[in-house]
């Protein structure tokens, strides 16, 4: 697709969100989904294993966040230099309790200027009935104090929770059919309902960074390099799969892990 046009640009700006981007047919999305569950009967659940960066260890997620479509919409935000910083699969299974409360992403990964991108791409349809994600306009200008639940049925890793009060009767729900996606500042406040449908509820979500971005938090962080040149070195370069479960890329994949666990849940109230 085209880059976003001046508009959208000033939108996302203003409010901190875009949606719904078009990107995959709905046949590639179909086959998306395929691919998940076909790779699911072999080896579980994905969220088990290999929820976070599943993109290390599946070519066809690899080549997923690597998509022109997605990119040129994600250059037109944050330049023509792009990492992929992260990237989890969200799935809510159907008439599944999970949820995901208010929240800003940028409080808790240590990403300095704070200029991430985040990509919702949708597998299935994403909607009120099964959970879609809701947000707030413009609440990205300033981060919120935040605490953890490690509630249950709360998908986010410390069930993180702004304890300020949301005025959740400004919230936008950004429904999506199969193939498109949505943008959102890592900022933004955030969150989703239960699924209530019959059916699974899949989106894979993709954080995408500028290079000149730097990892606050740690000394050592990585990122997969998808578009342009990184003139910075601030992350190590992370491989991509020559296979599905490619030995080296699950190697490197588990090896920094354990990194991303102690940013991530640095000053948690409770142990990852």
């Amino acid at each position: 697709m085209p880059p976003l046009s001046a508009d959208d640009v000033r939108h996302f700006q203003e409010d901190g969100h875009l949606s719904p981007i078009d990107a995959l047919s709905p046949a590639e999305a179909f086959r998306l989904r395929e691919q998940l569950e076909d790779f699911e009967e072999r080896h579980g659940p994905i969220v088990k294993n290999y929820s976070v960066k599943a993109h290390m260890v599946l070519p066809w997620l690899n080549d997923l966040v690597r998509d022109p479509r997605i990119l040129d919409a994600v250059e037109s935000i944050i330049g023509p230099n792009i990492f992929v910083w992260g990237a989890s699969f969200f799935i809510k299974e159907a008439r599944d309790p999970g949820f995901v409360t208010w929240h800003q992403d940028a409080k808790y990964v240590g990403l300095e200027p704070p200029h991430t991108v985040t990509a919702w791409i949708a597998f299935t349809p994403s909607n009120e009935t099964n959970g879609a994600l809701r947000v707030i306009p413009g609440t990205h200008r300033e981060l919120l104090p935040h605490a953890d639940s490690f509630h249950e049925h709360n998908l986010l890793s410390r069930g993180q929770e702004i304890t300020v009060e949301v005025d959740a009767d400004r919230a936008v729900m950004m429904p999506l059919e199969p193939g498109q996606f949505s943008v959102h500042d890592a900022r933004l406040v955030h969150g989703s309902d239960p699924n209530m449908s019959g059916d699974r509820r899949i989106g894979y979500v993709v954080r995408y960074i500028p290079t000149y971005m730097k990892q606050t938090l740690g000394e050592r962080d990585t990122a997969l390099l998808v578009r342009g040149v990184d003139e910075y070195g601030h992350f190590e370069h992370e491989p991509s799969p020559a296979m599905e479960l490619d030995p080296e890329t699950v190697a490197y994949r588990a090896a920094l892990m354990g990194d991303l666990n102690k940013m991530l849940f640095k000053d948690a109230n409770k142990p990852s």
